[in-house]
């Protein structure tokens, strides 16, 4: 376990060296993608740092040998340091199943068929109930595949529309589960079969589905540049009232705002809530077009997370406290939980943390347990408080199971 003196001397450590890099805490900050509270939290020694990731990434970032920077530090024994084990979706992402369908005269499913259990792969991914994701796309993708090339022409264009709808629900669900590389393959699966049912608005849906690889990734620039690029795109369209190009500006909006909140840029991320607040004021109504969920009540969760990624745990927990998310999807609701255990982890109130991220578990058990952001959350939740609750104890006794049996 680590000492206070430690943590303190790491931390000189760390801004002396930031300093002779000539970098200023916000640069810092979007070089490793923390925000600058922590940062500040880490020099100044009141925030632990003994992820062995962490401070590879830091030495990194500041161009120092890691012996150098931290030459005595502890690794914690991390429930974050793995991503969970996205391995079936991964393997189904690397089947020949096109090769097959082209060979194989089989009839496929009807079209009624392939609807609804496309249908069903949303409404699995947003109760994050991956393992039966994982076995229905088995089965739905290599259908979908065959019916692209037997149905009649007429039919095909619908036919392409279900296979962008579950490559989105794939791509989603990869995201989540921290896999950005498989998900991005996911999503561009997407975009193409999109792109042949020439509807404008299922393309916009693949590009809100990238966007979240992209910031998965982190690769903010390109997430802004896709989240920008489509919103021009539809402006024609929302401008004219159409609801559901409306409703995908008004989503691309909220993930322009988490964007600009990962690179530090207050401005930006409060001006994108505010437009797409603005939009959902104007539909006057939750919608789900193209499973984006977008309406007054998810704007005002994105008010929660912005705020948090910006370190204003203050401003985060009086929006949650506002928030009705009851018409939302379960996946929503526990994500803000996860939003506000991370706002009071920010003010180092382990119990509250521990009480939301408990409440998220009993909404969305398989979200919780296997998110890479949990896990993270829930080892410097270990590192606050010595010793640790039972209760937190527990929790990460869960997600380290769920590691296992991943």
């Amino acid at each position: 376990m680590t000492t206070p003196g430690y943590q303190q001397a790491l931390g000189r450590k760390i801004a002396a060296e930031r300093r002779r890099r000539g970098l200023s805490q916000p640069g810092l900050a979007r070089m490793i993608g923390r925000s600058v509270a922590w940062v500040s939290q880490v020099e100044r020694g009141v925030r632990k740092v003994d992820r062995m990731s962490v401070l590879e990434t830091l030495a990194a970032a500041l161009d120092v040998p890691l012996g150098e920077l931290a030459a005595e530090a502890p690794v914690v024994a991390a429930v974050a340091e793995e991503p969970p084990d996205a391995r079936g979706l991964r393997l189904l992402l690397s089947g020949a199943y096109a090769l097959r369908a082209m060979l194989d005269s089989r009839r496929p499913p009807a079209l009624s068929t392939l609807d609804s259990r496309s249908r069903r792969a949303w409404e699995l991914t947003h109760t994050a109930r991956y393992a039966e994701l994982t076995d229905l796309l088995h089965g739905l993708i290599p259908d979908l595949e065959s019916a692209a090339r037997a149905l009649p022409e007429p039919q095909r264009p619908r036919v392409y529309e279900l296979m962008a709808v579950t490559y989105q629900a794939c791509s989603a669900a990869l995201a989540k589960l921290g896999e950005p590389e498989a998900a991005w393959i996911a999503a561009d699966r997407a975009m193409a079969a999109a792109e042949r049912t020439g509807n404008p608005l299922l393309v916009a849906a693949g590009a809100f589905r990238l966007v979240f690889v992209f910031l998965t990734a982190h690769h903010y620039d390109q997430a802004e540049e896709t989240a920008r690029t489509a919103a021009e795109a539809l402006q024609p369209l929302a401008s004219q009232g159409d609801p559901q190009a409306m409703s995908l500006w008004g989503a691309l909006a909220l993930q322009r705002a988490v964007t600009a909140s990962r690179v530090n840029d207050p401005d930006n991320a409060y001006r994108h809530l505010e437009a797409a607040r603005q939009i959902a004021e104007r539909l006057g109504e939750g919608r789900n077009d193209y499973d984006t969920e977008f309406g007054p009540a998810n704007v005002a969760l994105y008010e929660v997370a912005v705020a948090v990624e910006l370190g204003d745990a203050g401003r985060a927990l009086r929006a949650a406290a506002t928030v009705d998310a009851s018409g939302l999807s379960a996946e929503r609701r526990a994500r803000m939980l996860i939003d506000v255990a991370r706002a009071h982890a920010q003010r180092r109130q382990v119990q509250e943390a521990v009480s939301a991220l408990r409440q998220a578990e009993g909404i969305t058990p398989e979200q919780v347990r296997t998110h890479q952001m949990v896990r993270q959350l829930v080892s410097d939740l270990l590192t606050m408080h010595d010793p640790p609750s039972r209760e937190l104890r527990d929790l990460a006794g869960r997600l380290a199971s769920a590691k296992l049996c991943g």
